[in-house]
């Protein structure tokens, strides 16, 4: 008999709360540290823009609550008797979000940094780095939306409980009971 709730499943949920929350939050720490050494050396430089080039470092700091968000949600979706396709679908949520925040923390923390040392240089070059730094942000974004669109289809432990009769009770295939 096949056993579709096993005591491990939960582990997968759990460990994609893990993974949204742990992934996401280093991608908005590298985010935030390569763009604030940028921001750094630029203000040694340049003063008075130091206030308006801070926003790469808010950017990075917007993809870890992502990660918070998606780790929430998945959390209260956790159950003792779970299936494990829906631990499986939790796992993959977490990594979604935490994989793609990463991807984009990457990305910010390296346009962010080229971004303000070129605006300390060239002060038109600030809205060019603003759009680049949304294309990267998105990512996160994107990564997100799918967490949550994966969220919607886990289920909790009510397919645990539930025997499903199939009526071939001969066949070598199926079992005449499927928990």
């Amino acid at each position: 008999m096949a056993d579709y709730c096993p005591v491990y499943a939960p582990f997968f949920g759990s460990m994609g709360c893990t993974a949204a929350i742990v992934f996401s939050c280093l991608g908005a720490a590298y985010g935030t540290a390569k763009s604030g050494v940028g921001l750094s050396a630029m203000g040694v430089l340049r003063p008075d823009l130091v206030l308006k080039c801070i926003v790469p470092v808010v950017m990075a700091g917007i993809l870890g609550i992502y990660g918070v968000v998606v780790s929430v949600l998945l959390s209260g979706g956790l159950a003792m008797k779970q299936t494990l396709f829906s631990g499986f679908i939790q796992f993959g949520a977490g990594l979604s979000v935490g994989l793609s925040c990463l991807a984009a923390g990457i990305a910010i923390g390296i346009t962010g940094d080229a971004g303000v040392r070129a605006t300390a240089q060239q002060p038109r070059m600030f809205v060019g780095m603003i759009l680049i730094l949304i294309f990267a942000e998105v990512l996160g974004l994107y990564g997100l939306i799918v967490a949550l669109i994966l969220n919607t289809k886990a289920a909790g432990g009510e397919m645990c409980a539930i025997r499903i009769y199939v009526p071939f009770p001969f066949s070598p295939i199926l079992p005449t009971f499927i928990q």
